[in-house]
């Protein structure tokens, strides 16, 4: 048994189904002009219930006309409320993705860090630079220690701030250090948190030895 030419036909907008393919061709053999563009904008509104996402893009109607257009080959000849278009551009092939070819020197460091860098040098007033300084440092040391269990100094950041800069980005390193520029809030806040169970585990050590020893003295009493 020989299966029917609907079957055989290929279905240019597979996300509308076999069934509104086979009503845009019924549309295309009406030879009234006004009903056509009727069906067709009856058509138009079941479509727009089967592709309901599409509301959410811009010009949404106009999109479903020119679905309805590509489904007709480019052959539908209607009063439309928008200029058809084939939209060729569906079935072509989608666009080769540039990945980049260049690695980080300091892959800790990341490319984005480097790309700050490079931004940073192109600063011209010294206040903007010294405060770029500063928010690079911040972030190279963060990021850092969230890819090594070491820790890092202040000096080894301006050294690679300065290595990565070839020169044109620098610091007092004296100052740095002295008004930890480069520790991040986060850092100082888990820095203060540490400080704080220490001294918790400390009192309690303390509060443990009191009560051991005031036990030994009320059995000695006894």
């Amino acid at each position: 048994m020989e299966a029917s030419t609907s079957f055989k036909q290929e279905l240019l907008l597979r996300e509308y189904g076999r069934n509104v393919q086979d009503l845009v061709n019924h549309i295309l053999t009406i030879q009234d002009r006004a009903e056509r563009t009727r069906l067709s904008q009856l058509l138009i509104n079941l479509m727009a219930k089967l592709n309901p996402q599409l509301r959410d893009t811009q010009d949404y109607q106009q999109k479903l006309w020119n679905h309805l257009f590509v489904m007709s080959g480019s052959q539908l000849d209607v009063d439309a409320p928008y200029p058809l278009s084939a939209m060729e551009y569906l079935n072509d092939k989608p666009q080769r993705m540039t990945y980049p070819l260049e690695t980080p020197k300091y892959k800790h460091y990341g490319q984005n860090v480097e790309l700050l860098i490079k931004r940073a040098t192109e600063l011209e007033d010294e206040k903007e630079r010294e405060a770029a300084i500063i928010s690079i440092g911040k972030l190279m040391k963060t990021l850092y220690r969230s890819y090594n269990k070491d820790s890092i100094t202040d000096d080894v950041i301006l050294s690679d701030i300065r290595q990565l800069s070839k020169g044109k980005l620098t610091m007092d390193l004296a100052y740095i250090e002295s008004n930890n520029l480069f520790e991040s809030n986060v850092g100082a806040n888990k820095q203060q948190d540490n400080q704080q169970r220490n001294q918790q585990q400390n009192r309690g050590g303390d509060n443990r030895n009191r009560n051991k020893n005031t036990r030994s003295s009320n059995q000695r009493n006894k």
